[in-house]
């Protein structure tokens, strides 16, 4: 397929400098000054940019994408496409899947999955222990080896609760630069839990769940990275304690990056009053003082990253009873908008933080070199670009997912993506996905 090139003209950069961009072969040949350069040749696709914002594109290092095993929710392929539309050109894969991705084998055949869909790059996160079950440590080194070059590794859905375990494991990534992502969450303090423990789950009936089951593992695997000095990385954050654990590890200088989701950001535990189970999902919905610290400790930096937990399910998890409903709700086709809602628009974030937070912090942190790089002549054409004074419905019928649950469905959300470019091809035209292949 013959690589086209596209010249985006009068797009506004993070730093709020207007500029003409050149893409071809790949990478960005030229930025110039808007109206700079005389005429541009035919065999350019021009992207009129004006009003919006040109973006790098974005990084998740927390997606579900399901296969192998529960294709009935995602596949890689629907993902892929799904990352693209929110402006990603990078996914970080986690490892509950069936089987696990515990194994080089299984890693492997993800990031092939990936490359073969072509979207962009599908990273795997290797699981912590076998089977995720918490008793002994996984292929931790043949998945760093393989050509996944694995270098997040995971439980997520499960916490590794056993101390020793926890310990051996970031002994272990330490050895080439690798990183723990916790899902910090006492099981023995949440079996059965159903939502935020507090006055609206006294008042429906549903077993809470507290936030010191959240904030006593990050307490201590934060001591445990202090002593082993490795890296740590704590999932999903969503209360004010955990916000403040965080903040003494960093000023105590200990290597911990933390992310939040766009859904905790914005949803509270009081949506559970309307017994829809939508808004059912692990970590739970947490009150309006959490989601404020939230939003403060993300602009602040005590909190690195956004990351979408995107957690796909068939109709049939979902469309029950609260009890017997999946946790979980998709997210990477919101995300932008969601974090341009809570953090842009309401003054707390400008789009260069935006872009450290979605984009260049999370590629540091997974390693993935070729993404969340400056823009710059020479780098990578990852790009997305999003008109912010444009509105979209959420419609669940038009998602991109192979699955519906998004508790945003029949909602108004800020911000168009226009276009994302991944390796210097567009992958989003005009907010349309495009097949693979075909001549742009």
């Amino acid at each position: 397929m013959i690589q086209p090139k596209y010249h985006i003209k009068n797009g506004t950069l993070p730093n709020g400098e207007k500029k003409d961009i050149s893409i071809e072969n790949g990478v960005i040949l030229s930025i110039d000054n808007v109206g700079s350069v005389a005429s541009i040749s035919s065999d350019y696709v021009v992207v009129d940019a004006k009003g919006s914002r040109v973006l790098p594109g974005l990084v998740d290092l927390h997606t579900h994408l399901r296969e192998p095993g529960r294709e009935d929710s995602e596949t890689v392929l629907t993902g892929s496409r799904a990352g693209a539309k929110g402006g990603f050109t990078a996914l970080s894969a986690m490892a509950n899947t069936s089987p696990v991705a515990d194994t080089a084998g299984v890693v492997e055949q993800v990031f092939r999955l990936g490359q073969e869909a072509g979207y962009l790059d599908v990273f795997p996160i290797g699981a912590v222990t076998e089977g995720l079950l918490g008793l002994s440590l996984s292929e931790i080194g043949a998945m760093a080896d393989s050509i996944a070059r694995v270098r997040i590794f995971s439980d997520d859905g499960n916490c590794v609760f056993d101390p020793l375990l926890m310990r051996r494991a970031l002994e272990y990534v330490k050895k080439f630069g690798g990183v723990i992502a916790q899902h910090a969450q006492d099981p023995r303090l949440t079996v059965g839990s159903q939502m935020n423990e507090g006055e609206i789950s006294s008042r429906l009936g549903l077993k809470g769940w507290p936030a010191v089951a959240e904030e006593a593992i990050i307490a201590r695997d934060v001591l445990l990275t202090e002593h082993v000095k490795s890296r740590l990385h704590v999932c999903h954050v969503t209360t004010a304690g955990g916000v403040e654990i965080i903040r003494w590890a960093k000023q105590r200088g200990i290597d911990v990056t933390a992310e939040v989701t766009p859904h905790h950001l914005l949803l509270t535990d009081d949506l559970a009053s309307t017994y829809d189970p939508i808004y059912k999902v692990n970590p739970p919905l947490r009150s309006h003082a959490d989601v404020h610290a939230l939003r403060e400790a993300l602009a602040e930096g005590i909190i690195d990253i956004v990351a979408t937990d995107h957690a796909p399910h068939p109709t049939e998890s979902k469309d029950c009873e609260w009890q017997e409903a999946s946790f979980g709700m998709l997210g990477l086709e919101t995300a932008l908008s969601i974090v341009q809602k809570t953090m842009v628009d309401t003054g707390l974030m400008d789009w260069q933080q935006v872009s450290e937070r979605m984009s260049h912090t999370p590629a540091r942190i997974g390693g993935y070199e070729k993404h969340g790089q400056q823009i710059a002549v020479g780098s990578t054409a990852n790009l997305l670009v999003i008109d912010p004074s444009q509105i979209w419905h959420v419609d669940r019928d038009l998602t991109m997912s192979k699955s519906t649950n998004t508790p945003y469905h029949g909602h108004t959300l800020p911000g168009v993506i226009t276009h994302t470019f991944f390796q210097g091809r567009a992958t989003v035209i005009d907010s349309v996905v495009q097949k693979i292949g075909e001549v742009q």
